[in-house]
């Protein structure tokens, strides 16, 4: 099987995929910035003996992040754990994405793998959201050319940032309100978080079709997304598969 893996500011998913291209394993845990390579090595093998799979059913791994302090302690766990050293998703590695913006080296690898991901499974073109501690927006034209994006604050930061601003608003979970016209304090939360974003998200997906001229096909992903984008009067795809699958597609564009 092949371990992928993205490393992100706030989790880090792994997906193991079998022979078939299939994703057999998917699971989530957050990101910590000072655990050693010997306990993400002990997370992977809980996870891989929880969904009773052995480290020797892993032959090979790819990963993407964009939190280049955890990115080599978590390939040395992997190689620890498997004996095999990992692709990742960056410079030099083959995508199949052509990239126009300014310098394509600040695009993020998890947009890059993202596009890479949607544009082999949905038609274009594409608006790809990506709702993690930030929430990106990334536009592929009907070339399956990547031409740019935005990138807005996430929701959970947005939220926490508020509470650390403020004397007397607690802290909330995202669990959807009875009403949007919140009739206590948590709910008000609840309702301005999530009301807001799926606002801002149908807004954007207009003023994006306004500009290229045609109407897209919309994917979102992300640990959010299944939680904000029910909300959204745009017809949106919920993907939450996104990543692994992209990973996949780059391993094996790039496998000797």
């Amino acid at each position: 099987m092949l371990l992928a893996v993205d490393i992100g500011n706030t989790n880090v998913v792994f997906g193991c995929v079998n022979s078939e291209d299939e994703i057999v394993v998917f699971e989530r845990i957050s990101t910590n910035h000072n655990a050693t390579a010997a306990e993400y090595a002990a997370l992977i093998k809980n996870i891989l003996e929880m969904n009773h799979f052995r480290p020797e059913d892993i032959h090979d791994a790819v990963m993407s992040s964009v939190v280049p302090s955890v990115t080599n302690t978590v390939k040395e766990a992997i190689y620890k754990l498997f004996g095999v050293d990992v692709m990742v998703a960056g410079p030099g590695v083959r995508t199949g994405l052509n990239i126009l913006i300014d310098n394509p080296k600040q695009l993020g690898s998890d947009q890059a793998v993202d596009a890479v991901a949607a544009i082999n499974t949905y038609p274009v073109p594409l608006i790809i959201i990506d709702m993690g501690t930030a929430t990106t927006v990334s536009v592929v034209d009907d070339r399956k050319n990547y031409l740019g994006g935005l990138i807005m604050t996430g929701m959970g930061v947005s939220v926490n940032a508020l509470i650390d601003r403020t004397a007397q608003l607690p802290k909330i979970d995202f669990e959807l309100p009875p009403n949007i016209i919140g009739r206590n304090t948590i709910d008000c939360m609840k309702s301005g978080a999530l009301y807001s974003n799926a606002c801002a998200i149908d807004g954007i997906v207009e003023r994006i079709e306004d500009e290229l001229g045609e109407k897209c096909t919309v994917v979102a992903t992300g640990g959010l997304a299944s939680t904000v984008i029910p909300l959204c009067r745009r017809e949106i795809i919920v993907d939450n598969n996104l990543l692994i699958r992209g990973l996949t597609i780059i391993y094996r564009k790039n496998k000797k």
